[in-house]
């Protein structure tokens, strides 16, 4: 191989492990949590619904994400991306105890339907995929991921929604074998937690 080709090869893998990174970033967990509860609180209760997403938003996404960015810059954790499967266990706890007072709150106080499942299926994914992490390093990434294409397939048109839902979750599995954070069996089983348990709930609340 020629030194052209040599160097046309680096500036190619540069720009992969780049493209993965910037993809790790945009569908990061903790973002895709903040996000869907808005949205689908707009799109199925109007205004009223967004304000109830954004409550949900602010407990489900907002606190894990405030003790991890804690975490990281303590030196506790190694990223926002948890990349350390030790380091999981506390962030994750926290996740689920705020995640479940969200759906205690949005049961209690009336918010509409789909948002509480939309809720009820975060905690459903919680339930499976961290008693797995305690021993083994599924993706989050991947799961809630599958998770969210799920959800948005309720409130958009199921077909396109889940086919370029699809194509996203597969991008954003590349990306995380590419950066060598998961395995291609790591992020396998972690969309088929995130779309199994999201699939189950929804259809047990009837939505």
């Amino acid at each position: 191989m020629s030194g052209r080709e040599m160097a046309r090869d680096e500036r190619d893998e540069t720009v992969m492990t780049a493209t993965a990174r910037w993809v790790t970033g945009l569908f990061a967990p903790q973002l895709l949590v903040i996000v869907l509860p808005p949205v689908v609180g707009l799109m199925a209760d109007g205004w009223r619904g967004a304000v109830w997403g954004l409550g949900a938003s602010a407990l489900c996404g907002g606190v894990p994400a405030g003790v991890i960015l804690a975490g990281v810059r303590s030196g506790r954790l190694d990223s926002h991306h948890l990349v350390d499967r030790a380091s999981r266990t506390k962030p994750l706890l926290v996740a689920v105890c705020a995640v479940l007072a969200a759906l205690v709150l949005m049961v209690w106080l009336g918010a509409p339907l789909l948002l509480i499942s939309t809720v009820a299926a975060m905690l459903a994914a919680l339930a499976v995929t961290v008693p797995i992490t305690l021993r083994w390093k599924i993706s989050f990434h991947a799961a809630v991921s599958a998770g969210t294409v799920v959800v948005l397939s309720r409130v958009l048109p199921a077909v396109p929604a889940l086919v370029t839902g699809a194509l996203v979750v597969v991008t954003i599995c590349w990306a995380r074998v590419r950066l060598r954070h998961h395995t291609p069996a790591q992020v396998a089983a972690g969309v088929l937690v995130g779309f199994g348990t999201a699939w189950a709930t929804l259809s047990a609340f009837g939505v």
